[in-house]
Order: C-alpha cells, then sequence, then structure tokens
C-alpha cells in the first residue's frame, strides 16, 4: 500500500513523457489507442474469451459503473514525506454496432500536481476495445499500464471471459 500511490503517481506521470513534452497527455481514448504501443509503462495486451459479444458487452456496461465510479484514498509514507493522494475514477462504456469500448480514466482530487492539460473526464488509465469474432466468442484489445494495477487488469479480463471476477480493490494498485 505504501508504494501504491508512488506507482500511480509515477504512472500518471511518465506513461506519455515522450509525448507530454510536445502535446501533452491524450485527450481523448483515440489518442491513449494511438500513443500506448511506444509509450513507457504502457502495452497492448489481445485476447479472446468463449463468450458472445452481446455478454461481454452488457458485463461490461453492468461492472464498470457498479465497481470503477469510485473515489480512492492511498497513504504514502517514507522516512523523508508523507503523502495523501486521492483519485477518482471514471469508467465509461461504449457500445456502437460491433464494437464496445470501457474507458477507465482517473482524477487526482488531492497530492498530485497536473503539469500537463487533463483531459475532460480525467486521464485515461485503459482502454478495453471488444469485438465479435465469431458467434461465441469475442477478441478484446486492452491498452493498459505494463506497471501496476493488477486488480483492475485481472478484474478487466474476469468480466470479458465470465470468470465471476468481482470488483477491484482499486486501493491495490
Amino acid at each position: 500500500m505504501k508504494h501504491s500511490a508512488l506507482i500511480a503517481a509515477a504512472f500518471s506521470s511518465a506513461l506519455l513523457t515522450g509525448c507530454a513534452v510536445i502535446s501533452g497527455h491524450p485527450q481523448t481514448a483515440e489518442e491513449f489507442r494511438k500513443a500506448v504501443p511506444g509509450a513507457f509503462m504502457a502495452e497492448v495486451e489481445t485476447f479472446e474469451v468463449n463468450r458472445s459479444f452481446a455478454d461481454v458487452a452488457k458485463t461490461f456496461d453492468r461492472k464498470a459503473p457498479e465497481c470503477l465510479n469510485v473515489t480512492v484514498k492511498t497513504v504514502s509514507q517514507t522516512n523523508m514525506s508523507y503523502q495523501v493522494i486521492v483519485t477518482t475514477y471514471k469508467p465509461t462504456v461504449l457500445v456502437n454496432g460491433d464494437k464496445v469500448e470501457l474507458h477507465v480514466q482517473f482524477h487526482h482530487e488531492a497530492g498530485v500536481l497536473n503539469v500537463t492539460k487533463e483531459p475532460e473526464g480525467g486521464y485515461y488509465l485503459l482502454v478495453a476495445d471488444a469485438y465479435p469474432v465469431d458467434e461465441n466468442k469475442t477478441r478484446v484489445d486492452l491498452y493498459r499500464p505494463s506497471m501496476g494495477y493488477d486488480t483492475l487488469i485481472k478484474a478487466v479480463k474476469g468480466w470479458a471471459a465470465n470468470d465471476n471476477t468481482g470488483c477491484p480493490d482499486l486501493t491495490q494498485v
């Protein structure tokens, strides 16, 4: 827990360091998708689940607001510093024909100084795009952090696969 606040701050600051110098953090989900493949501490993961596209879309639509519309307070204390970070997470689910998008954004309410323009709704943390492969199979492209946020990533993958995954503990990033 002590390091979770530091990881969150480092991720938000360093995810797109190269891009931030030139133009700031991605302001849209599409800009985030384009930036992640070459970004520090980020990656694209693609996987398939044996579930219909409609079922994956319904699960994202149900679980994201239930589990990810939260505000979390983390405390980091070392010999030299004490930091309290308050972070609000915001999920968005969009269903457009043969694609469902899950966007997870975050905004630091306290404890972090923003040095680049923050997108409306907060900085992008994760984007999951799901597409039908066939009647009972769905492909998911997950644009995500490569370090930290394991509980969030596990939850989104579990929701896609219908593994009865509950809500992630976002105090454990």
